[in-house]
């Protein structure tokens, strides 16, 4: 046995029950299953059907290849594939104040304003804590700026990653953060059909990880991440549906993800609103 597998091994065997092997993982009638449990709790789904050819001119107008070519370069249709279906469901225009939740060094705010003339902010908890011209640093779920600060807020693969119940945190602050008639965008919406907190074994070993009691760790061996939570149908309405206050909530199902690459997993995504008054 090769050493990296006893290592994998060894670190699996401390991670807490429940808990397997893998990855998440989907069948073919993995989101038509998700999708019912959702709607018999009378959250709303609407299928989405991504237009390829918009997306496409999207794609050369962003200038990925050109402006960051090392960006994401082994995921990229992914990637931009999430930027543009954010875009256009948050309806961005000139009179928007953006911001990016989780930015790191994403070059979504660039974009954004290029393209639809948005006034744009990113946000990392890696950032120097304060808002310092367009970087806010510190927690998404306590973000040092006034309440109506912004009138959009969107996550690229980002939300998964807010351990313990830092996504509750978060979800309580955007109805503080953003104005009235303000959205939340969240793609991907990692869903699964049981509650999952996805994790590398070594990572998690070594950063002293804690996990809730009441997930399946599915622990995926190279994937060099800490936590990727996936919820299930009765977590999302206990974390999210149960703290958005007066916002309402849509969750996209996408349909048509392998026809912009073969390589591209999107499957869910989430819209929060807030009510105009």
């Amino acid at each position: 046995m090769m050493d990296d597998d006893l290592m994998f091994l060894a670190s699996y065997a401390m991670i807490k029950r429940p808990k397997i092997p893998r990855m998440v993982s989907y069948d073919s009638g993995s989101q038509e299953r998700i999708t019912e449990q959702l709607v018999s709790l009378g959250i709303k789904v609407t299928k989405y059907n991504v237009d390829i050819d918009e997306y496409k001119s999207f794609f050369a107008k962003a200038r990925y290849k050109q402006d960051y070519p090392y960006y994401y370069d082994f995921n990229l249709p992914e990637k931009s594939l999430e930027h543009y279906v954010c875009a256009k469901l948050l309806d961005l225009g000139d009179e928007d104040i953006y911001i990016d939740i989780a930015s790191e060094q994403s070059p979504v705010p660039e974009i954004y304003s290029h393209l639809f003339g948005a006034k744009c902010y990113r946000q990392d908890i890696s950032y120097e804590p304060g808002l310092k011209g367009d970087r806010i640093g510190g927690d998404a779920g306590n973000m040092p700026v006034p309440s109506r600060f912004a009138t959009k807020l969107g996550l690229h693969c980002s939300l998964e990653h807010f351990e313990a119940d830092s996504d509750i945190a978060f979800i309580k602050e955007a109805g503080r953060v953003l104005r009235p008639g303000g959205r939340v965008c969240i793609v991907p919406l990692y869903l699964a059909e049981f509650y999952a907190i996805q994790t590398d074994p070594l990572v998690a070993v070594r950063d002293r990880v804690v996990f809730e009691e009441d997930a399946v760790i599915c622990c995926a061996k190279g994937w060099a991440n800490r936590h990727g939570r996936f919820y299930d149908y009765l977590h999302l309405a206990e974390r999210i549906c149960s703290n958005l206050g007066t916002m309402k909530m849509t969750v996209y199902s996408f349909t048509n993800p392998k026809l912009v690459d073969s390589s591209c997993y999107l499957l869910f995504g989430m819209v929060i609103d807030k009510p105009a008054k």
